[in-house]
This record gives C-alpha cells, sequence and structure tokens, in this order.
C-alpha cells in the first residue's frame, strides 16, 4: 500500500499538531516530508507530496489542483506572533524603499503588498533574500521575517519598529488572517479515498489533543531553551487552528486583494 506524502515544516507554529500526529496517529501510514512553506508549495503543486500545510495563496492560485481539509488552517485574529516586519523606521516611511522578505513565505509577502498598498497607500520594492537580518539591515531599512527566525529575532532589536502582520491586517478589516490551509491534492482524493480520510480524521484528533494540553507540548518543543513554557503557551493560544465562517471572509477577502494586485 503506497503511504500518503505529507509535507511537514520544522516551525513552531504547527509543532503542537505534528508532536500530537507523531504521538497518536499510526505514522506508518504516512510519509513526511520536510520543506520551508515555499518549498511544500512547489512540491504538492509539482505532485511530489499529497498533502501539505500550504500558503493561503498557493490554494487561490490552483484551486482547480486542491481540495481543503475542513476545519484546520492557520490563521490568527489579531497578532500572530511570528510574522514580522522589521523596519528602521515607521511602517509609513517606508515609500519609495526596498523591503527585504524571507524567500521561505509567499502568504506572508503578498500580505506585506496588500498591507502596504492597501492600507498605507504607500509602493514599495519587495525584494526576496537568503540574508540573515544581522547582515541585511546594514544596507536596507526593513526585512519581513517568519517562523522561529521572527521569534526569536524580534528579541533581540529593542530599537527597531516591528509590525505583526496578523495585528495589522486585523487592525484593517477586522477579519481572521489566514496564513495557511491544510490541502489534499484531488487526484489523491480519488486514488486513496480511505487514506485520505483517515489522515483528516487523525489530524482531527491531533488538533483536538494538541490544544488540551499546551503544556505538554510546550515541555517538548525545541523552542522550550528559548521561550518559557508560558511563552510558548500563549504563543500558540495567539494561532486559530481552525477554519470557519469568519475564516473564509478573510480569506476572501485576502484573495480579493490580491488579484486586484496582481498577485494571483
Amino acid at each position: 500500500m503506497l503511504k500518503l506524502r505529507i509535507g511537514r515544516f520544522s516551525y513552531s507554529n504547527l509543532f503542537p499538531i505534528f508532536y500530537m500526529l507523531d504521538r497518536e496517529a499510526d505514522c506508518s501510514l504516512y510519509e513526511f516530508i520536510e520543506g520551508v512553506p515555499s518549498e511544500l508549495n512547489r512540491k504538492i503543486r509539482q505532485g511530489e507530496i499529497d498533502v501539505s500545510p500550504s500558503s493561503s495563496i498557493e490554494y487561490l492560485r490552483n484551486q482547480d489542483l486542491y481540495d481543503l481539509i475542513p476545519n484546520h488552517s492557520i490563521s490568527s485574529r489579531g497578532p500572530v506572533g511570528s510574522i514580522f516586519l522589521f523596519s528602521k523606521r515607521p511602517i509609513e516611511a517606508l515609500d519609495g524603499l526596498t523591503v527585504l522578505t524571507t524567500s521561505q513565505s509567499e502568504t506572508s509577502v503578498a500580505l506585506l503588498r496588500i498591507i502596504l498598498t492597501k492600507f498605507y497607500d504607500i509602493s514599495c520594492r519587495l525584494m526576496p533574500t537568503a540574508e540573515p537580518i544581522s547582515t541585511a539591515l546594514r544596507s536596507h531599512e526593513a526585512y519581513l521575517l517568519i517562523g522561529d527566525d521572527a521569534l526569536t529575532e524580534a528579541l533581540k532589536w529593542p530599537k527597531l519598529h516591528i509590525y505583526d502582520l496578523g495585528d495589522l491586517w486585523y487592525k484593517n478589516t477586522g477579519l481572521p488572517s489566514v496564513f495557511a490551509l491544510w490541502i489534499v491534492r484531488r487526484l489523491c482524493c480519488s486514488d486513496r479515498p480511505g487514506l485520505v480520510e483517515r489522515f483528516r480524521t487523525d489530524l482531527d484528533l491531533a488538533k483536538d489533543r494538541a490544544l488540551r494540553d499546551l503544556s505538554s507540548v510546550a515541555a517538548a518543543s525545541p523552542l522550550r531553551h528559548i521561550l518559557t513554557l508560558e511563552e510558548l503557551v500563549a504563543y500558540w493560544k495567539g494561532i486559530s487552528f481552525d477554519f470557519g465562517d469568519e475564516h473564509r471572509q478573510g480569506l476572501d477577502l485576502f484573495g480579493g486583494y490580491a488579484r486586484q494586485l496582481g498577485l494571483i
């Protein structure tokens, strides 16, 4: 029997879900393939994996390829805690400048473009880079970071302006920011419907158990030596792992803005 190939990234935002999947599910049925979000987007698009937590914009750009796994996302109603624009100057003063962006994300870069254009009416050149922030900010005014890099770097730059993109979106729309969705290639759904349904059940159970016991999850986190257990639990409580009507409204608004700006 072919295993279900599942994309997996190592960021702490989904650590609770994968931690419980490893503990509670029969993972002999699954092959986990690691990569940063932009890599997982490419791999599921090209059929190298079957299921993945992938950037929202990947789903919006290729809806004919995918089905959503219901009730799952990485979202926030307000600050998300790990998608930050680090800036030497107030965001309003970035007009006409180049802003560096991580090469690991696609939704966050599109969201930054929307925020700058629609909410602040400013135009910036967004340029991807793999440089560390300490090097990049010697020559540029601002840098977008995501994931654990953003979490840890936010502790090191008290003199910078640090903007949480989830917070900026929520303040201007009143809707959740939907950063990632769990998606399945439609061909896989037709080829191995039983296995896909089994994973959906396992994912539901993993989310439920993780959210019931975040303290135990925090004690096993790779970041437990950098952040306190209380800080990790607070971080995860700021994330919405669900996908309901409000999330759909937020995703639809994001998609509408992205189409207006030619990002989809």
